[in-house]
């Protein structure tokens, strides 16, 4: 298993920002967060701001950040647990509940191009390594991810018909991954 990667050191003003950003994120959405209403959100006006993150984008890069390690951990936890119905279970009941839990954040991690380049090293690789722990191989890995983060997105955007029953549906997708998982 990979170290978890460290985080990006900031300055104690430039955490209380983010953490002011990702209240507006997640109390208002990403249409919210903007330089100016986050300046006012922790008091300064915002050319101050921008002395601690040049560009939205920065911020932005910095609550993704958050957002991967707190999925990573979510998930490495889940496959270091025992029991709960498999591995391949336990992950996907470990992203479903981590990602409904913080949507815009989920959201914001998740959607358009990732800024790679404004990551730390490797944090990407470990935040979705516990999908290749448990298929073993990296297109089973992207597979899995990808129906995960499917059916999250449906479930989020409230795409599923009226009646739909999602715990089976997740079982389902599940319960296929393990059985491709044991024909190898």
């Amino acid at each position: 298993m990979t170290p978890t990667p460290a985080p990006t050191v900031r300055s104690e003003r430039a955490v209380e920002i983010v953490a002011a950003a990702r209240r507006i994120l997640e109390g208002d959405g990403p249409d919210a967060l903007t330089m100016r209403r986050l300046a006012a959100e922790v008091g300064m006006q915002a050319p101050s701001l921008y002395k601690h993150f040049p560009t939205k984008r920065a911020v932005e890069a910095a609550l993704i950040e958050q957002g991967m390690l707190e999925f990573g951990h979510a998930l490495h936890t889940a496959l270091s647990a025992r029991g709960g119905g498999g591995a391949v279970v336990r992950l996907l009941d470990a992203y479903r509940t981590t990602a409904r839990a913080r949507p815009a954040l989920y959201r914001l991690a998740t959607a358009g191009p990732l800024p790679r380049e404004d990551l730390p090293p490797d944090l990407e690789a470990w935040a979705g390594e516990p999908f290749f722990l448990v298929t073993g191989d990296p297109w089973r890995a992207q597979a899995l991810f990808s129906f995960a983060h499917g059916m999250v997105v449906l479930e989020l955007d409230d795409r599923f018909p009226d009646g739909s029953d999602l715990a089976r549906t997740w079982r389902s997708g599940a319960a296929a991954f393990t059985a491709e998982l044991v024909r190898g």
